[in-house]
């Protein structure tokens, strides 16, 4: 059975930073990227950042130059730097990790920002 645990979250005033870590467990194969996702109250989850096996990542507008996310697919983790923090980043925070066989989510993990 594959579980994605999710650490890290808290509470934090603007402009401060957290790191969000994530470890998967159980049989994964072939993984192809990992990211984070969030949903804030009575919004959709969106995404937040991913990054894939070869590398590459990817960052809406939102958090480009603010967040930075890491990974090792040997390691099944993955890892999101915040930094400067702002109110409206304030979600329930989601690990995910796509295999060629299907994707993964984990429990999430709150992060609040106060202003």
């Amino acid at each position: 059975q594959v579980q994605l645990v999710e650490s890290g979250g808290g509470l934090v005033q603007a402009g401060g930073s957290l790191r969000l870590s994530c470890a998967a467990s159980g049989s994964i194969f072939n993984i192809n990227a990992m990211g984070w996702f969030r949903q804030a109250p009575g919004k959709q989850r969106e995404l937040v950042a991913t990054i894939t096996n070869s590398g590459s990542t990817n960052y809406p507008d939102s958090v480009e130059g603010r967040f930075t996310i890491s990974g090792d697919n040997a390691k099944k983790t993955v890892y999101l730097q915040m930094n400067n923090l702002k109110p409206e980043d304030t979600a329930v925070y989601y690990c995910w990790v796509q295999s060629s066989y299907s994707s993964y989510w984990g429990q999430g993990t709150r992060v609040t920002v106060s202003s």
